[in-house]
């Protein structure tokens, strides 16, 4: 029997990263509405880009989705059909929703003719852990659903032999929230920046250390213990600085080693650890979603769409997962065995550490990240992109350092290729022995065909 290949959706923050998924492999892409998407504070596009993505996407034979998730509070639903009419006119090929009142007002507005027939994806941020309420909303008119970061692969597989002729379509990869999806309270409760409302701040990603307790004997809640008398805040800070150094003369503290238990009075013998840094401790940092090692799997279950995440990402990121997981679909689809290699390309994009997250049932501490609450860098580092080739010198835009004698991985639509950087030039021709980074621009010899490459330093091992 032969298999059908997914859709692979790629998100896009701009035209430059929508035409970088396209060129590697992306089947689809989709970007915020202005106003109305979970990525409002970091969002190239208004009207104006959208009409062009679109434009280009249907020209390449390519599919564009809007994104349009927000949970509105009420100022919002009485400009909301305002504002994405003119957004519908320009046909996309579907809106990305969760809200159910502007679904039903869309979906309106289209049965009475105001609107054209757009297919509307219910987005992950509605939450559809099963097959009942897929299909309560294929009862509504929606198109496709973007199912539960929270569902195991067996719990997709069962949805879909119950919702056959449903779309599906699943997230492989990317930030997992650290709650259902957008229903974090941290952000609102510290900042005042709803998750649901495009402004999230990433609070469960912050450093949060831990402070002594005792118990209240009248009420059995946690209250803080008094600081002592005459504390100086300056000589404290002073002495932690010494107690907990990473490296230099001072010795670490060695309580700072030691790994603490939580135990949730509903949950006895179950323990999940916290550990502390220099830098804080991470209780609620999740690891990121790596699930290319799955995508087998999920093309036999007979999902539609493999959707990765990160709108707000960088243009490599786009670029190589794209590359990657294109590689995955086609290598399943033909019958070939996972190649454990694309794990090694992945390593090289900025992550937290990774997890398959929910589709395979794990310990608890393998979803969060306890050692820090930002993004390193393994394998591979992207250092910059080819903006020109002629005469045999690529013209590279610098993003990151490298220098003479390094491996190079040149990064190409047409297939990737690995050179030892034996020369390097400045604009005025003169040999120069490193880049140093951002904003510089330098001169390496390189094949034309490879001119729209992205360039990324192989690590020593």
């Amino acid at each position: 029997m032969s298999l059908k290949s997914p859709e692979l959706l790629l998100p896009a923050g701009s035209l430059d990263k929508m035409r970088a998924a396209y060129d590697f492999g992306a089947d689809a892409i989709y970007a915020g509405q202005p106003r109305y998407s979970l990525r409002a504070r970091n969002n190239e596009f208004k009207l104006e880009q959208i009409q062009i993505g679109i434009e280009e996407a249907h020209a390449r034979g390519k599919k564009f989705f809007v994104t349009s998730n927000l949970l509105p509070h009420n100022d919002k639903v009485r400009t909301y059909l305002r504002d994405i009419e003119p957004v519908i006119a320009l046909k996309p090929d579907a809106l990305i929703m969760a809200d159910p009142g502007l679904i039903m007002m869309v979906r309106e507005g289209m049965d009475k003719g105001n609107f054209a027939d757009v297919p509307i994806h219910l987005s992950v941020q509605a939450n559809t852990v099963n097959y009942a309420a897929v299909k309560f909303w294929q009862k509504v008119g929606v198109a496709r659903i973007i199912l539960s970061r929270e569902l195991s692969l067996d719990e997709i597989e069962k949805i879909r032999q119950e919702c056959p002729d449903m779309e599906l379509e699943v997230f492989v990869h990317g930030a997992l929230c650290i709650a259902y999806s957008g229903r974090c309270l941290l952000s609102g409760y510290f900042n005042r920046r709803d998750p649901n409302q495009g402004t999230c701040t990433n609070a469960c990603r912050w450093n949060y250390s831990t402070q002594d307790s005792a118990v209240d004997p009248n009420t059995g809640e946690a209250i803080a213990i008094k600081m002592e008398a005459g504390f100086n805040f300056n000589e404290a800070q002073e002495e932690a600085e010494q107690s907990f150094a990473a490296c230099g003369g001072s010795a670490r503290h060695p309580a700072a080693d030691n790994v603490y238990l939580l135990e949730e009075a509903g949950r006895p013998g179950q323990l999940m650890p916290i550990m502390e840094d220099e830098h804080g401790t991470y209780i609620m940092n999740s690891k990121d979603l790596r699930a290319v090692e799955h995508v087998e799997r999920l093309v036999k279950i007979g999902v539609d769409s493999l959707k990765i995440e990160g709108r707000t990402k960088s243009l490599y990121y786009v670029a190589r997962t794209a590359q990657t997981y294109r590689r995955a679909i086609d290598d399943a689809v033909a019958g070939r065995p996972f190649n454990p290699k694309l794990i090694t390309e992945l390593e090289g994009l900025a992550n937290r550490g990774f997890t398959s997250g929910f589709l395979e049932r794990r310990p608890s501490q393998d979803y969060q990240n306890y050692e820090t609450g930002h993004s390193d860098i393994g394998h591979s580092h992207f250092v910059g992109e080819v903006r020109t080739v002629a005469d045999g010198w690529a013209e590279v835009e610098v993003k990151n350092k490298f220098q003479v004698g390094d491996q190079i991985e040149v990064i190409h639509p047409s297939g990737n290729h690995i050179v030892t950087l034996e020369t390097m030039r400045n604009l005025d021709g003169e040999a120069i022995a490193v880049a140093p980074g951002s904003p510089l621009h330098v001169r390496i010899p390189l094949e034309a065909r490879y001119a729209g490459a992205l360039l990324a330093r192989l690590m020593p091992a």
